[in-house]
């Protein structure tokens, strides 16, 4: 073997020691000099120790080959409100439909965080982190760094990154603290993204870990143009995903996990971290301004189908695992965790083979939702507060199971009062509907429904049993404005409360059990 020179070995030396590493005890995501990485890849720090989050200094964001400026994430600004807002009486729910109407999404790089998406919206404050998530230019509140024990996730502001370019990160000490950490200057941590978007537009793949097409659920929506008649598949690999995921104006869709247990799409969100504006309410009437306060939201969307994965809020208080707002939206094994409403359901809606964990009123809305052997639980109070209109069916459940803590009883649903629209808090919907055929309870109110207030509105059930025992319930004690359908008299109705199409107005989803 030719041996190298004195001065060869001494340049090799020098190389070696010129090439830039991560910091000593930190090892990088993507790693420095990585190449065709993801455009809405998050950057990962994992230490020896045990990091926190700084109140001052910037984490920045270059273009390697131009230096200039990309993103910056300015870490004295806090990153939501943890105090709900109070709303006066002028509040109330706009009188115009909201226009959904759009020839590009905007992004953070094209539009000004909280710029109003209607004329009757303010501006969303920057008191705290903004960021345009999904074209909603209201934007969310975000964390910009999460840390998990010895791991720091950074969340750059969506949509901010481009094929084919190079960039370096920066970040100052005072940004993330951890013992030993001097922060990241220079180009010591650079990485290249890929040249350009997936191959194939209509079969995606996620992978957290980076691997796929895109690296989060937000990014593969994103990607997908509005309206579509051709369907995308979405493969959710197995991985934990913890994102905000708003996306509006989607069709043929279908969003696909490795089961609940392996593919967890999450988020801190709730009505106080992301509250609707102080003159808007939400999500009452078809076309108002889009809330902001769930996990995963489906704004405006219709014929998506979501399959085997786990949707949560992390978060207190009011706020949804999911929110559809939109029309043929099935999901199938899918669990879904909320804190009070768990579903918020505004159109048709399809589940089959899912888990709902709630709180009070578990389902809400204005929709139709069919529910299909699936197991729901809550934290006592009603599992719905079903808001349908004349004309159309509310929430129906077959073969599902209603559970609850021992300490604190739950029952079928509640409705509006006339004495709550008095006080434009709630309306009665006289044709409100709750039906449940062939279900089963536990730790259950003996009136079934705690209030039914209008005559006109439909609250049968049949063949309630224990979910214990399996044996019959006893409906002595049930709401005498419900109904207890009766096998031969009411054969012909309870047939058709059992099938989906008849429903969910004409839809006849596909099932995975017939």
């Amino acid at each position: 073997m030719k041996k190298l020179s004195f001065a060869a070995v001494a340049a090799l030396f020098l190389l070696a020691a010129c090439k830039p590493s991560a910091p000593e005890g930190v090892s990088l995501f993507p790693s420095q000099g990585a190449k065709n990485v993801n455009i809405d890849t998050h950057l990962i720090l994992s230490f020896d120790g045990t990091p926190t989050v700084g109140n001052s200094g910037f984490i920045k964001v270059f273009d390697a080959a131009s230096g200039e400026l990309v993103d910056q994430l300015d870490l004295s600004i806090p990153a939501g409100p943890t105090r709900g807002r109070s709303y006066g009486p002028e509040c109330d729910y706009l009188r115009v439909p909201y226009d959904y109407s759009r020839t590009e999404m905007a992004t953070n790089r094209n539009t000004v965080p909280g710029t109003p998406s209607c004329p009757q919206a303010e501006p969303t404050p920057p008191d705290y982190q903004l960021n345009i998530i999904g074209g909603f230019t209201d934007a969310f509140h975000f964390h910009p760094v999460i840390i998990h024990g010895n791991v720091a996730t950074i969340y750059l502001h969506n949509n901010m990154l481009e094929y084919g370019h190079k960039y370096y990160i920066t970040i100052d000490p005072e940004a993330i603290v951890c013992e030993g950490f001097e922060g990241i200057a220079g180009k010591t941590w650079a990485f290249s993204t890929k040249k350009s978007g997936p191959r194939d537009p209509w079969n995606l793949t996620v992978a957290a870990d980076g691997t796929g097409d895109f690296s989060t659920v937000q990014g593969a929506f994103d990607f997908i143009p509005d309206f579509t008649d051709r369907e995308t598949v979405v493969t959710v690999a197995a991985g934990d995903y913890e994102e905000i995921v708003y996306t509006r104006n989607k069709s043929n869709i279908k969003l696909v996990g490795a089961g609940k247990e392996a593919t967890k799409v999450h988020y801190p969100n709730n009505e106080v971290f992301n509250p609707h504006p102080l003159l808007l309410k939400t999500n009452e009437w078809p076309g108002t301004f889009p809330s902001r306060r769930a996990a995963f939201m489906l704004d405006n969307c219709n014929d998506i189908s979501i399959y085997d994965m786990t949707i949560a809020t992390d978060l207190r208080g009011q706020a949804e695992g999911i929110l559809i707002n939109g029309d043929k939206i099935a999901l199938y094994g899918v669990h879904i965790i909320g804190s009070g409403d768990a579903v918020q359901a505004n159109g048709r809606i399809y589940m089959e083979s899912c888990e709902v964990d709630g709180g009070g009123d578990t389902f809400l809305g204005r929709g139709t939702v069919f529910g299909y052997r699936c197991a729901l639980r809550n934290e006592g109070g009603a599992f719905s507060y079903v808001r349908n209109t004349e004309g159309h069916h509310g929430d129906v459940f077959v073969e599902c199971s209603f559970e609850s803590t021992s300490d604190r009883p739950a029952d079928w649903t509640r409705t509006g009062t006339n004495e709550d629209a008095a006080k434009n808090t709630a309306l009665p919907y006289p044709a409100a509907e709750f039906v449940v055929i062939d279900c089963k309870t536990k730790n259950f109110n003996p009136l079934g429904w705690s209030l039914i207030a209008q005559p006109t509105q439909r609250m049968y059930e049949f063949n309630t049993r224990d979910l214990d025992t399996g044996a019959p319930v006893d409906y002595s004690g049930r709401n005498k404005r419900s109904r207890q359908l009766d096998a031969v008299r009411d054969a012909g109705l309870i047939a058709s409360y059992r099938n989906p199409a008849w429903v969910l107005d004409g839809w006849k989803p596909d099932s995975r059990v017939n």
